[in-house]
């Protein structure tokens, strides 16, 4: 049996998406069952509750499972709560953990998540479980978040200058974590993931043109201004300075998260995705037609 932690978020949803269209039986971890309705409609899907910093409230989770698909919320509590899962799932007899960790994961990275998913890792390298570590790169679906904005004034702002990126479709992560945690092999490597291209944003400004008919225009605007708008939006401040250092990081000629990582797709056999056959399959999205199931 396999436990997918973190089920009711971004990409713990569309891990279990993928387990679901392969017919694969999988236990969905969330917090509160109220909020996972949409994961019941799934036959293969078995929803239990827990919360990870609690392991009394894991029994029922953890009963009969021997892999893990680790995926917790980014906040300050992250280490603390993947650490103390780490600890349960091996008292409970639980052989591989899969950890979702990032591209630029890294002890001496400026990047606070980056430095936190090197911690979990760590721990769990010495933690006398089986690991393996999947390292995607910056999800396409976080520029549907610039949906609003593309609608109202037919641009999106960011602090990125002309930086590139190789963002991966969640999709295709989904299917590697799948073929990790049904396959055997895997145990004490770690699979780096990206996109199939480094684009600059003018660059996806122009795929997501094609893909709605409509001009959309990438603007780059000062870190100060995208901080404030932030803020304004109510997101904290400890995220808001975190997100402020990862595009500062992102804007560097060095820029680590401008490499394209194939090996995973080539390794695992699985198609990568373009960000234009992203854009194409989210072109109501960016024309804010309708809410984005991703």
């Amino acid at each position: 049996m396999i436990l997918i932690t973190g089920a009711n978020g971004l990409a713990g949803s569309a891990m279990i998406r993928e387990f679901a269209r392969q017919g694969h039986p999988v236990k969905a971890l969330v917090r509160s069952r109220a909020k996972a309705r949409v994961l019941e409609a799934f036959p293969t899907v078995e929803i239990v509750e827990g919360d990870m910093q609690r392991p009394e409230t894991l029994t029922n989770a953890l009963s009969g499972v021997e892999r893990v698909l680790l995926i917790s919320s980014p906040n300050l509590q992250m280490v603390e709560t993947q650490c103390t899962f780490i600890d349960a799932a091996k008292a409970a007899g639980v052989r591989h953990i899969v950890k979702f960790s990032g591209s630029t994961t890294a002890l001496d990275s400026p990047f606070l998540f980056s430095r936190m998913h090197a911690e979990i890792e760590q721990y769990l390298e010495h933690s006398g479980l089986a690991w393996t570590h999947l390292r995607p790169s910056q999800f396409m679906t976080e520029y549907l978040r610039e949906a609003p904005t593309i609608v109202s004034a037919g641009a999106f702002f960011l602090p990125l200058e002309d930086t590139k990126l190789t963002p991966v479709d969640l999709e295709d992560i989904a299917k590697a974590a799948f073929a990790l945690l049904t396959t055997t092999g895997h145990e004490g490597k770690t699979y780096m993931m990206s996109g199939p291209e480094a684009l600059s944003m003018a660059e996806i400004a122009e795929q997501i043109s094609l893909a709605t008919g409509s001009s959309v225009r990438y603007v780059s605007i000062s870190p100060e201004d995208r901080n404030g708008a932030l803020l304004a939006a109510g997101f904290p401040a400890y995220l808001v300075d975190a997100l402020d250092v990862q595009a500062d990081e992102r804007r560097k000629e060095a820029n680590g998260e401008a490499v394209v990582h194939p090996e995973t797709h080539i390794a695992l056999d699985i198609h990568p995705t373009t960000f234009a056959e992203f854009a194409r399959r989210h072109a109501a999205d960016f024309r804010g037609e309708l809410a984005t199931a991703e």
